[in-house]
């Protein structure tokens, strides 16, 4: 039987976090976020969420500290859903989702959640200035993600759907990944 166990993956500013918390909610699973924890380490250090990112190209421990807790995850634990851009990797038994979403939407979805506040560790004067973060922090992991484990995060044969954020709103976002949840399950999970 499969695990209950659910990643969701995605680019920056997609949705991950709102649609993997509505997901364990519907659910009743248990929901953890790699960037929550990332976002921690960042403020811990007294540093924005991308600088520790440049940081962690040269401190390999930054990643292995975030690695390491979903390896632990993914053996010990099942009614999970997890939002993260590697926890796919970690966990090969999960059901594995990515949320797509271009660049400039996914920066003016960041710049007002930095203007809410919602955002621990990051600040921005314009949604030029989060575009701007969002393609250091992209190439800043496709380059660390290549060098410690030679992958892509991005390449989308890992996933088993993916799903554009740009054209489906939360509701529906959810309502897609529970339903191709509940078929790769075999119908064996109540929605």
């Amino acid at each position: 039987m499969k695990k209950e166990l659910i990643t969701i993956a995605g680019s920056l500013g997609s949705g991950k976090s709102s649609t993997a918390k509505a997901v364990a909610r519907a659910l009743g699973y248990r929901h953890f976020s790699s960037g929550d924890l990332f976002r921690e380490i960042a403020g811990a250090r007294g540093e924005s969420v991308e600088a520790t990112n440049i940081s962690a190209e040269i401190q390999k421990d930054i990643d292995h500290q975030v690695d390491e807790r979903l390896q632990r995850m993914g053996k010990e634990e099942d009614k999970l859903v997890i939002d993260s851009r590697l926890a796919w990797h970690w966990m090969p038994d999960s059901f594995k989702a990515f949320l797509l979403l271009d660049r400039d939407r996914a920066a003016e979805r960041i710049f007002q959640d930095v203007l809410k506040k919602s955002r621990v560790s990051e600040e921005a004067q314009s949604v030029a200035d989060v575009r701007a973060s969002i393609e250091r922090r992209f190439a800043s992991e496709q380059k660390r993600y290549q060098a410690l484990y030679n992958v892509d995060p991005t390449d989308l044969k890992n996933f088993d759907l993916v799903i554009d954020t740009k054209h489906n709103d939360l509701d529906a976002v959810v309502r897609i990944v529970l339903e191709k949840y509940k078929a790769w399950r075999g119908n064996k999970t109540r929605v």
